[in-house]
């Protein structure tokens, strides 16, 4: 079963890369529900995929230079910071908690994407920008070191909250996914994750290709509105699984 998942994170990829977010917050509760190890197999895969979807679609955004370079470099730079400490606070704490902070996060991500909800929009300065990337990027490397997500489900919304242009947001959201999904997949290795290589090239290989070809997408006349919808109902129904399944009936 567990080789069905390059096929399976191909179309996760290209979906949510349109979106700005890496995936891992699907991959890794896909992973963990085809047997892998939460802690030290699922997450750790998990990140791996994210960064590669990641990079795939910041390639396709450096050249449509849809990228926010005065939020991305602060923002990028301080998740570095914060992602070891989430890191070591997922080997601190038991699984069950990890799980429920996950689902969490992850309906709030649903949320947001079900809600349709922008604000007006807003002129922000460089120092607003510099201080908004410092400040999102430190709490945000912590979530994903801790859960294993890049952030992307958060950094979109924050972005969009403070004015940034949807496109924009999810384009800068993944040059961020790329630094904070880097500096925890290098924790986690250290800290003890359990890699089954040829799992990884091929699921790697799969998302790097689904990526791609979702930017592509994303950056000429999609409107998001539907697959933000579509996905909303996914990150709920998978939260829900998780609370009930792996939290209560245990």
């Amino acid at each position: 079963m567990i080789w069905t998942a390059p096929f399976l994170f191909f179309v996760v990829s290209f979906l949510f890369s349109m979106l700005g977010m890496g995936g891992a917050q699907l991959y890794i509760p896909i992973l963990f529900w085809m047997g892998l190890d939460f802690k030290t197999e699922a997450i750790p895969l998990g990140i791996v995929l994210s960064l590669v979807s990641s990079l795939s679609a910041t390639l396709i955004y450096l050249r449509k230079r849809l990228i926010d370079w005065h939020i991305a470099i602060p923002f990028g730079l301080a998740m570095v910071v914060g992602a070891p400490l989430g890191t070591w606070v997922n080997y601190v704490v038991s699984t069950r908690s990890v799980i429920v902070f996950f689902s969490v996060l992850t309906i709030l991500g649903a949320m947001v994407m079900l809600s349709g909800w922008t604000p007006k929009k807003k002129v922000m300065t460089p120092a607003g920008k510099l201080l908004l990337g410092i400040f999102g990027g430190v709490g945000l490397g912590f979530d994903a070191g801790l859960i294993g997500r890049g952030g992307g489900a958060m950094v979109v919304p924050l972005l969009v909250l403070f004015g940034i242009g949807s496109k924009t947001a999810a384009a800068t959201s993944m040059f961020v996914v790329i630094c904070s999904t880097s500096a925890s997949l290098i924790s986690h290795l250290v800290a003890g994750a359990h890699p089954i290589w040829a799992l990884w090239v091929a699921c790697s290989l799969a998302v790097f290709a689904g990526g791609n070809l979702g930017a592509r997408f994303m950056s000429g006349k999609m409107k998001p509105k539907g697959v933000r919808v579509a996905f909303g109902i996914v990150l709920m129904i998978v939260a829900i699984i998780l609370m009930v399944r792996d939290v209560w009936m245990k």
